[in-house]
């Protein structure tokens, strides 16, 4: 005869067996999922655009961001954190991020959304290098899974230039 404790190591083992190989479907189950979310953000308008006395110069803007994220939502989605940044290169970097605005969708219902919003975060870049510049804002997020791997992509819009006088 085989002991309790035995017969409870037996169980439990089982049970985590079948746990993690539930675990590994509902994971594998999301590759299925070929999402299509759609954005769109206007600048409506710049409401500073300064030269810092320290010589970095900073924006606000007022942002009109509308997203249909309900694609990236599956049955074993527990929330979406999404984020907008402006993107533009300087002679010293090619490639600038800051972010902007960010939030967590937690569920589908409400993965549809228009905000309308100054920067939450600040635009500040460390040298005068923003006046006329071109960038592109991005909408990047992060899918965060129940079970298994989280997953990011990014939704690009350019076309937005800065003034090339400081207001």
């Amino acid at each position: 005869m085989h002991s309790f404790g035995f017969r409870a190591n037996a169980l439990l083992t089982f049970a985590a067996t079948i746990l993690a190989v539930i675990c590994a479907l509902a994971s594998f189950s999301d590759t299925l999922n070929s999402p299509s979310p759609t954005a769109q953000v206007q600048v409506l308008s710049i409401n500073w655009f300064q030269n810092q006395p320290n010589g970095n110069d900073e924006v606000s803007m007022t942002l009109n961001i509308s997203a249909d994220l309900q694609s990236l939502f599956t049955w074993n989605t527990k929330q979406v954190f999404v984020f907008l940044a402006a993107e533009y290169e300087t002679p010293s970097n090619s490639l600038n991020q800051i972010s902007l605005w960010d939030g967590i969708v937690p569920s589908k219902e409400i993965a549809k959304f228009q905000i309308h919003t100054s920067n939450k975060y600040r635009f500040v870049d460390q040298g005068s290098n923003l006046r006329g510049k071109e960038f592109n804002l991005t909408l990047h997020w992060h899918v965060m899974p129940k079970t298994g791997k989280m997953f990011a992509d990014k939704l690009v819009m350019s076309g937005y230039r800065l003034p090339q006088e400081y207001r």
